[in-house]
Parts: structure tokens; sequence; C-alpha cells
């Protein structure tokens, strides 16, 4: 695989940086998690193992060092200044290990007046310009649940970041840090959005009446007869026109331009007339731009991801993007990572006597749960 023989760290946190390394883990990477002692099990520990550590002792703080010594990545996910306080920050760490890729996968970012305080996928969203171009016409702007700030800006930014610094290395044969912030991660998410104001025709309205925000009847989705729902994309002439031909109707009947709220409604009013699979028989195989919309159960069992085994045996999305020659090969092990699972493996590892391990464990320094691999 692709990150095979790349050795990464991560300190728990919330889901942002869990989802980051579960990426890197797919594509080849061995990641090692140091989990809180009792804390959350992690939904996205596919390929990982995990050790606990209690970190306010001194004896976990030097375990992780030693970990981080033989390590290639190590990601944080706290506020700037917990890394340094627990003698963990960048600087010591790279001094320790020169080509060690130390990545922060943060809100806010290290610098700047917000960097220390709490916030959450809406708040980075709501800094980065994305946000406001959110949501319907005359309503509040809506946030996507926590997909854009958290993941998209922070998981999947982060570890395009952490590629880049290993491929670099390369070349300098040092490590550096990755500044990975949420708000500045989704507003480059949002680059077109930004790039793309002037263009005529496109934006210029109150937000959800533009052609790509649901204010356009041809861009939006629509309940059918068995209160399922299809999604209308038809906006280039010919694949309207196809629409229209698949609808049986004509340009007269519902034109492309006009008045788009009783358009809406005309349309909503002809997809009230059928169940969603029957519309999926007509509009599968064309050019009209007309999909249904599936539940993550629904999915996995579409032709078209059955054909591409685009989900996991556990219903879960396959790792994308797909590698000719060295594709990910996610781990067939239990995605639920319970804390501390493979701490006395981890341990025995890096040399640590039997006996040295049970001390520990009976000073509190370090946890375990039974069924450890």
């Amino acid at each position: 695989m692709a990150l095979q023989g790349v050795r990464v760290l991560e300190l728990a946190g919330l889901a942002p940086a869990p989802m980051c390394t579960m990426i890197l883990a797919d594509f080849g990477a061995s990641v090692t998690r140091v989990d809180r002692i009792g804390g959350e099990p992690d939904v996205t520990g596919r390929g990982k193992r995990s050790i606990a550590l209690n970190l306010k002792d001194p004896e976990g703080v030097r375990i992780v060092k030693n970990l981080c010594r033989s390590s290639d990545v190590l990601i944080e996910p706290f506020r700037p200044g917990v890394m340094e306080k627990l003698g963990l920050g960048p600087d010591e760490m790279i001094q320790d290990n020169p080509q060690l890729i130390y990545a922060r996968l943060t809100g806010w970012g290290q610098t700047g007046p917000y960097r220390k305080m709490a916030g959450h996928d809406i708040n980075y969203l709501g800094l980065s310009g994305v946000l406001a171009s959110l949501g319907r016409k005359n309503e509040n702007p809506l946030a996507p649940t926590n997909l854009l700030a958290d993941f998209a800006g922070g998981s999947f930014t982060c570890a395009l970041g952490i590629m880049a610094a290993l491929l670099e290395r390369n070349t300098s044969g040092k490590g550096q840090v990755v500044d990975s912030a949420m708000v500045e991660g989704a507003a480059y998410v949002g680059s077109w959005l930004h790039a793309s104001k002037a263009m005529p025709g496109l934006w210029g309205q109150p937000r959800g009446c533009n052609i790509l925000d649901s204010g356009a009847h041809f861009y939006e989705t629509y309940r059918t007869k068995d209160d399922k729902f299809m999604a209308v994309g038809a906006i280039e002439p010919q694949f309207y026109e196809t629409m229209l031909d698949k609808l049986n109707i004509t340009q007269e009947e519902l034109p492309h331009f006009g008045e788009f709220g009783k358009l809406k409604a005309k349309l909503a009013s002809i997809f009230l007339e059928k169940t969603r699979d029957e519309w999926c028989e007509i509009f599968d195989g064309t050019d009209a731009c007309v999909t249904p919309v599936l539940d993550q159960s629904e999915a996995a069992l579409h032709p078209q991801n059955i054909a591409r085994s685009a989900f996991l045996a556990s219903s879960l999305p396959r790792p994308a993007p797909l590698l000719s020659r060295t594709p990910a090969v996610p781990s067939k092990a239990d995605d639920l990572l319970k804390p501390g699972t493979h701490s006395v493996n981890i341990l025995e590892e890096m040399g640590i006597s039997a006996e040295r391990i049970e001390q520990l464990r009976e000073r509190g320094v370090v946890g375990e749960v039974k069924e450890r691999a």
C-alpha cells in the first residue's frame, strides 16, 4: 500500500483526528493511538492499535516520547499549549526526532485571538465564510451535520498536509509542523464558492435563491409517492431536455428558467405521482441527471456501488480514491477500538519487561482491556 512503513502516533481526541489517522491506516500506515485510561472507544479505529496511558504521570509521558522516537508522524488534537505543558511540544519532539512530522489538528489553529477558545464544526464553518451560503430561502444558515469543518476541512485536509510533508521529507530529510485549522480547511474546501461569486447568473441572489443552493427547480430534491426522494441536477440545456423527455412534458409546460417557485411546485407535483423505484426505472442510464436519494443502509446495495465495491462488508465506505497499483486495503479488524486493547503488546515491543508492565499497570500509568490482540 502507498503508506506502507509509515508509523503514526495519534493522541486521542474527538472525531476529526481519529478519522484522519484512519485514512492513513487505510492506505497502509501503522497507527498507534494513545488513549486516556477509561476513555471512549474509537469508532474509526479500523487498522489501529491502542495503548492507554496516564499522561499526568511523568512515566506515561516518557512512554509517549519513546514511541515518538520511532514514529514518522505524530498527530495531536489539543488546544495550543497543552502538548507543551506535557513536555511533548513540537520543538522538543522534533529535536528528539528531526524527521518527525508533527501534525496539530485544531479548530482555530495555533495562532490568532480564537486559538484557545472552545468550538465545534458549526463554529469553524461559520468563520470560514462557507456556512453563510448554506440553507434554504428565508431560513437560517444550515450546517450539513458536522461534515464540512470536522472532516472535509479537518481530517482530510490534515491528511493531505501530512502526506505533503512526508513527500517533502524525502528531499530534505527533515520533519516539520503541520498546523491544520478546521476554519481554514473548510474555507479551502469552499475555494470555488469564494472564487465563483462573480460568475454571471450563478450567484448574486440571497441564500437559497441561486441556481446551486436550492433556488432553481432543476437543482433540487423532490419527494416521491412513497415518501422517498429523488435528486435533480439538470443544469445544462441538453440534460434538462432529457429530463423533460423522460417526464413526458415540454419546455412550454416547464421552462428551464422562469419563476422558480412556481416551477418547483409543478415539478414537485409530478414527482409525487410515482414511487422512487418507478422514477429510477425511468431515469437510470440516461443523461437527465436525476438519481435516487439513498440512506446509508441503501447506498451499499445500489448496483453502481456494488459494481465498484464502494462499501465494505461492515457497510462502511471503502477508502477512496482507488489507486491502480497500491490500493488501500482496510483492516478487517473491528472498527471499534477500545482504549488499551494493545497496551501490553506495544510495551513488550518497546522492550519493557512483564514485571515492569505490571508495575506500571498497578500504578495507574498504563491501562488495558482483556481482549488485547
